[in-house]
């Protein structure tokens, strides 16, 4: 068992939102702590994300409510008024201003909070929040996840941080995708960790995707308690990336039908933005995905993937005979394989970990994301999503 950092308690219960799994997290500080949080980009972003980005803008909350399985998304006036209903009651129950209260939501859109069991539910949110464990919030956040997410890191001194994450399906980040909630008792003052926070999440949570969907409520979230004292810079943003990298990973591994994880490094590019556009290219690519799942060493989707990014003046720039495509360590491309050699490559490619390695040859920039394979699991899955 995973337990929160020192100054956090949770709550987690089922409210009748759906089954008879649990549906509402709690997560709490005693008091308003510094806080950073970086949100979906959609123009269709649900009531708890505009909501939550005006509680944030001043870097602090006391507590992140998940309410999982109805995202209240696209649900007019009424979804905007329950979603603010949602942040006062829960600041009632913790005796702070709804204002430090930071909500998300996850799951069906375009259907409202069933508004008399939240009601209910909110109102029995105990007083002090009972839990220590990172187990049950993580698991109350998930829908179609399989598995629970929980990632944790500590650092020389003692100070932790823990992180949770659900996601599995429409996801591809224009900030961020999914929900994810990261916890630490480091002291780190409000301003240093927004700007730590976001050059983590651009490096990890904004490195995955699993089908180039960008949610409507996807949320990121950073709490520091400050209890175990301050912290080196350079170990604090290190202890976090390894965290939240820890988690992009997982949820890339999870990804809706999914066999295989898919890493895609790319280097020798002009800048770190292009760098993550031809890595995007290829990990967004159905044949690609297709091609994993299907365990077949086709480079030529991966050199399509490539050769398609033409859309900004660096990517023109992009010679065929300068880029060098491996899968894994094994050179597939500009040194051609037979097809003896090509064939003994599937069975690294339909392996739970596949790498596609690519080098532009025109600077040293680079950047790494992740995916999965496409199957028809997928597919079959999303078709049936609400009927």
């Amino acid at each position: 068992m995973i337990e929160l950092p020192g100054g956090f308690s949770a709550h987690v219960a089922n409210i009748g939102i759906k089954d008879e799994t649990d549906d509402l997290v709690v997560i709490a500080a005693d008091a308003a702590v510094p806080t950073a949080a970086v949100f979906t980009t959609s123009r269709f972003a649900g009531p708890s994300v505009t909501l939550s980005r005006e509680h944030v803008a001043n870097r602090s909350a006391q507590a992140v409510v998940v309410i999982s399985k109805n995202s209240n998304v696209a649900t007019g006036p009424d979804g905007i008024a329950d979603a603010s209903e949602v942040a006062t009651t829960v600041a009632e129950r913790l005796g702070c201003d709804p204002t430090d209260i930071v909500v998300t939501s996850t799951g069906v859109i375009g259907r409202r909070y069933p508004m008399d069991r939240v009601r209910a539910g909110l109102q029995a949110i105990p007083q002090p929040l009972p839990r220590r464990d990172a187990d049950g919030p993580a698991r109350g956040m998930m829908t179609t996840d399989t598995v629970v997410k929980l990632a944790e890191a500590t650092l020389p001194g003692g100070a932790r941080i823990v992180g949770m994450a659900k996601g599995v399906g429409m996801i591809e980040p224009n900030m961020a995708t999914h929900i994810s909630l990261l916890f630490t008792d480091a002291a780190i003052a409000s301003d240093e960790l927004d700007a730590t926070f976001r050059r983590v999440v651009d490096r990890t949570f904004n490195c995955v995707s699993i089908d180039t969907d960008t949610s409507t409520s996807d949320s990121s979230i950073v709490m520091a308690s400050g209890i175990a004292g301050p912290v080196d810079a350079a170990q604090f943003e290190a202890a976090l990336y390894a965290v939240a990298v820890d988690l992009t990973k997982q949820i890339a591994r999870d990804g809706e039908g999914a066999n295989s994880l898919i890493e895609v490094h790319v280097d020798g590019a002009i800048n770190p933005a292009q760098a993550k556009r031809v890595a995007k290219a290829i990990v967004n690519s159905p044949l690609v995905k297709t091609a994993v799942h299907g365990g077949d060493p086709n480079w030529g989707r991966v050199a399509m993937a490539i050769g398609k990014c033409s859309d900004h003046a660096d990517d023109q720039l992009i010679d065929q005979t300068a880029v060098t495509i491996r899968f894994g360590t094994n050179e597939v491309y500009p040194r051609l394989l037979d097809d003896d050699a090509l064939a003994a490559l599937s069975g690294y490619m339909s392996g739970t970990d596949v790498l596609i390695h690519v080098s532009v040859g025109l600077g040293e920039s680079e950047s790494t994301v992740w995916g999965c394979d496409l199957s028809d699991t997928y597919v079959r899955f999303n078709a049936d999503y609400t009927t």
